[in-house]
C-alpha cells in the first residue's frame, strides 16, 4: 500500500528529475533564450539569500533586548528569599496517625 507522503515524494523526485534534464537542454544546446537559462536561477538563489538577510535583520530590528543580568539575578535572589520563608512558615513535622493520637490519651 502507497502512503499518501510516498506518493508526495516520488512526484517530487520524477519532477525534479525531468527538470534537471530540462534545465541541462536549455543550458547547453544553443538556442535564443540560453541566457534567461542563466540569469533565472542566479536571481532567484540571490533574492532568496537576501530574503533571508532581510527576515535576519526584520528580527533583530523588532526583538526587545534582554534583561540586564543584574536585574535578572535580584529576581532570583528575591524568589528564593521567599521560598527560604515560606519554607520556615511551614512545618516540617507530619500530623500524628490515629494510632498515635490514641496512645496519647
Amino acid at each position: 500500500m502507497v502512503y499518501k507522503d510516498q506518493a508526495i515524494g516520488a512526484l517530487m523526485m520524477v519532477a525534479s528529475l525531468a527538470f534537471i534534464v530540462f534545465y541541462a537542454w536549455w543550458l547547453f544546446f544553443p538556442n535564443p533564450w540560453q541566457w534567461w537559462a542563466i540569469t533565472i536561477p542566479l536571481f532567484v538563489a540571490i533574492a532568496a539569500v537576501l530574503a533571508i538577510v532581510s527576515w535576519i535583520g526584520w528580527t533583530l530590528a523588532t526583538t526587545p533586548p534582554p534583561k540586564p543580568i543584574e536585574e535578572i539575578e535580584k529576581e532570583i535572589k528575591a524568589e528564593e528569599a521567599k521560598a527560604e520563608v515560606k519554607a520556615e512558615a511551614t512545618p516540617t513535622e507530619k500530623p500524628p496517625s490515629e494510632e498515635e493520637k490514641k496512645e496519647s490519651k
